[in-house]
């Protein structure tokens, strides 16, 4: 039991720092409850560390039921550092709002032990508290401007369909219990499914609501209906975790799982492995589409965002290492480049909600040079131009797809990332090429948040012009 907590400690520690921070919310007085903030940053910092210093530990604790070592120890480590990012970004974007209260920074701290739990678990059950822990934290923090319609309005949609989507994944757990003859743990499933279940239409429907129930959480098409209001209206740092890990804590669950229930061979393997491609390719087309017509940052944000979910899933179908290691890479890129770009935005609402659109960016270049520039690196990674790291990121899940024999679904790709250049380079177009007319737009003091977007921008620098080092650690070679 002992060996158990040592080497599943950040999951022990994060939940450790979300509880004592709540007490520490609860028992200090107002006036001084500046505490809980650097409280949760360091106490996710200490988290991080005990990730690394795991990295080998490779195997399983509690009875087979959580993973340790290299895969969920790289996921830990991206969780915490979205964690911290957005709790030093929040600060002075809540105080600028008049926002701030001691439960915002806890709810992130909860959220980040429910993505590590989804990217430890190797049981279903594990995986569903993982994903509702993480989900509940983010409907509080959805709806968390309580007096603002745009907010409770995303909030509700979030809660409603995510409490739709838990039913699918529910039952799905449930029948793939029965095919699979009382089986929960990832490794029997696997075994079970490879000697062919005595019920395989029962382990079939199974796994297509489980798929269903986590195509919800990455917003895949056309599952994605929640993430457009959702993103749109919850506060812009808000949105900024949600998307980035969020996404990358759903996927870390996904990957496992498929694994496990998708068999090598067989005509139930390719029927799911081809609506898999189908779901991302759909994502892709439709999220890049879609967001062309879109002229609300925020909102444009949020399509592009079903559209990487379905870049994402690429890796899912390839189903080789190759994939894996590409789908690992691709959301730390995707973490820092669209995080940098919503704490950019962050800084240039003057209340809620406001000077969000495309017009409130044209002359961006001539009133604030260094945000428009560092925002115009964002959206060069976003589509896919090197030498920035969103663009190995596609590279590697695109040679992934072609040596598993989807070429098609590679160039689907392709063609999606030439379509999302109208929209990514439209808005750096309007920063440097068009003339504000409506009034300046002064963009607030970064303060602290300017943290968040130097370490986005290195991320992003760092991912693309060296990324063999990340590459290495994933298990990809150049």
């Amino acid at each position: 039991m002992l060996y158990d907590i040592v080497v599943s400690l950040p999951i022990v520690l994060c939940s450790f720092f979300g509880i004592t921070a709540m007490i520490l919310g609860a028992l200090i007085p107002k006036r001084r409850s500046n505490i809980v903030m650097p409280y949760a940053a360091v106490g996710l910092g200490i988290v991080f560390i005990f990730a690394s210093l795991l990295w080998a530990k490779n195997g399983t604790a509690f009875n087979g039921m959580i993973q340790t070592g290299m895969y969920p120890s790289f996921f830990d480590m991206v969780f915490t550092v979205a964690g911290i990012l957005v709790m030093l970004a929040a600060r002075p974007y809540l105080q600028r709002m008049n926002w701030e209260r001691d439960e915002f920074y806890v709810l992130i701290v909860f959220a980040v032990s429910g993505m590590m739990l989804m990217a430890h678990s190797q049981h279903l059950l594990i995986t569903f508290i993982g994903i509702e822990v993480m989900s509940i934290s983010f409907y509080a923090l959805a709806a968390y401007v309580r007096h603002e319609s745009l907010a409770v309005e995303a909030g509700l949609k979030y809660f409603l369909m995510g409490a739709f989507s838990t039913g699918f994944l529910l039952y799905g757990i449930a029948l793939v219990y029965g095919a699979t003859g009382g089986k929960l743990e990832y490794s029997s499933i696997q075994v079970a499914v490879g000697y062919g279940s005595q019920m395989p239409f029962l382990l079939l429907a199974g796994t297509g609501l489980i798929i269903i129930g986590l195509c919800f959480k990455v917003a895949a098409f056309p599952f994605h209906v929640w993430a457009p209001d959702v993103y749109q209206g919850a506060p812009t740092i808000v949105t900024a975790l949600m998307s980035t890990a969020g996404k990358a804590a759903a996927f870390a669950a996904f990957i496992p799982l498929a694994t496990a229930l998708i068999p090598n061979g067989g005509p139930d393997s390719v029927r799911i492995t081809y609506l898999l491609a189908a779901i991302s390719a759909a994502s892709m087309l439709y999220g890049n589409i879609a967001a062309c017509a879109q002229h609300n940052v925020k909102r444009m944000l949020a399509y592009s965002s079903i559209a990487q979910a379905g870049y994402m899933m690429i890796g899912i179908v390839a189903g080789t290492e190759r994939g894996t290691s590409g789908l690992m890479f691709y959301t730390a890129a995707y973490l820092f480049t669209q995080m940098g770009a919503l704490i950019i935005a962050s800084t240039l609402e003057n209340r809620y909600a406001n000077h969000v659109e495309f017009s409130d960016y044209a002359g961006l270049s001539r009133r604030h040079p260094l945000l428009a520039a560092l925002m115009a690196l964002f959206m060069f990674s976003l589509v896919g131009l090197p030498p920035f790291a969103v663009f190995f990121g596609k590279y590697y899940l695109f040679t992934a797809a072609i040596e598993a024999g989807y070429t098609w679904l590679a160039l689907t790709g392709v063609l999606a990332s030439v379509i999302s250049a109208y929209f990514y380079l439209g808005l750096v177009v309007a920063m440097y090429f068009r003339r504000h007319e409506t009034g300046d737009v002064h963009p607030a003091q970064p303060g602290i948040s300017g943290v968040t977007i130097a370490f986005a921008t290195l991320g992003v620098l760092l991912l693309g012009l060296i990324p063999a080092a990340l590459l290495r650690i994933t298990g990809v070679g150049l």
